[in-house]
């Protein structure tokens, strides 16, 4: 039973993968979110697919940014570039620790220390350098607290989610089977569901950006939907007094949720090592 829903999945994620890196090169959309959409349908298969369809697809020419200036729709933008990223990191993490035969507290810091590492200083702050005036610096300091939130509800879905799945599936933890991809995939896909409403507050808050427009004229320099403000700006001094405004006018404020980040990550974890995985 389990063996043909694993090989339906795969299917359906090899399928998923191809339409949507084939059909996303039309996409007005900015080239690291269709990377990130390419990854995180190879992450969640179909799920994936139907998320880039409804959320960022261009209905009809020319209605595009319209189309992604919908809160909800800006807020799964911001979901993904978090679980794209974050996901390159945190399966290296799972493959490390299974290859050397980690504790899983151990692999746990492991997932999380190259997640963040990964999602932060490259798929945040590199490669979206040019929304802080193309200076790498500027851009690690705008990016470090949204990154830091949303990747603590990330990790506190994934986490107990993926030691339930392994306590059931015996071949969960050994990268060289079907299984291991399977069991992550799921465990990704419902951190990204945890980790959106808190993504929610971040693109309310102006503290992290949502899905772009880039059309072929505006390569050079891309414009971010008007709804999410911050990348529409004209000078990267006047982008980082944005971002510094937004981090001291958000409500509640950030101290307030970074708290409470940490704490759904500790309640995840607790949840997870109650299972008795060591």
């Amino acid at each position: 039973m389990l063996e043909g829903v694993m090989l339906l999945w795969f299917l359906l994620a090899a399928i998923s993968v191809l339409f949507v890196a084939i059909d996303i090169r039309t996409t007005p959309e900015s080239p690291v979110l269709k990377w990130g959409f390419d990854l995180l349908t190879a992450y969640t298969g179909v799920v994936g697919a139907f998320l880039y369809v409804l959320g960022c697809r261009e209905p009809l020419p020319g209605l595009h940014q319209r189309y992604v200036a919908a809160r909800w729709r800006q807020t799964l933008g911001s979901t993904m570039h978090c679980v794209a990223g974050d996901g390159v990191g945190i399966l290296a993490g799972a493959v490390l620790g299974s290859i050397f035969g980690l504790a899983r507290p151990t692999e746990v810091i492991v997932e999380y220390v190259l997640g963040f590492a990964f999602g932060w200083m490259i798929f945040q702050a590199l490669f979206m350098r040019e929304m802080a005036g193309g200076s790498y610096s500027r851009s690690l300091t705008n990016t470090f607290i949204p990154e830091l939130l949303s990747m603590n509800l990330l990790m506190a879905g994934m986490v107990p989610t993926v030691m339930a799945l392994r306590m059931r599936i015996a071949a969960g933890t050994d990268p060289w089977t079907p299984a291991f991809w399977f069991v992550m995939s799921i465990g990704l896909l419902v951190g990204f569901v945890i980790a959106y409403p808190m993504n929610w507050w971040l693109v309310a808050n102006h503290l992290k950006h949502g899905m772009m427009t880039v059309r072929p004229a505006s390569r050079s320099r891309p414009v971010q939907d008007q709804a999410t403000e911050l990348g529409a700006r004209d000078t990267p001094h006047v982008a980082h007094s944005a971002a510094m405004e937004a981090v001291s006018a958000a409500r509640p404020p950030v101290p307030v949720m970074a708290l409470l980040s940490f704490a759904t990550l500790a309640a995840g974890l607790a949840i997870a090592f109650s299972f008795g995985v060591g």
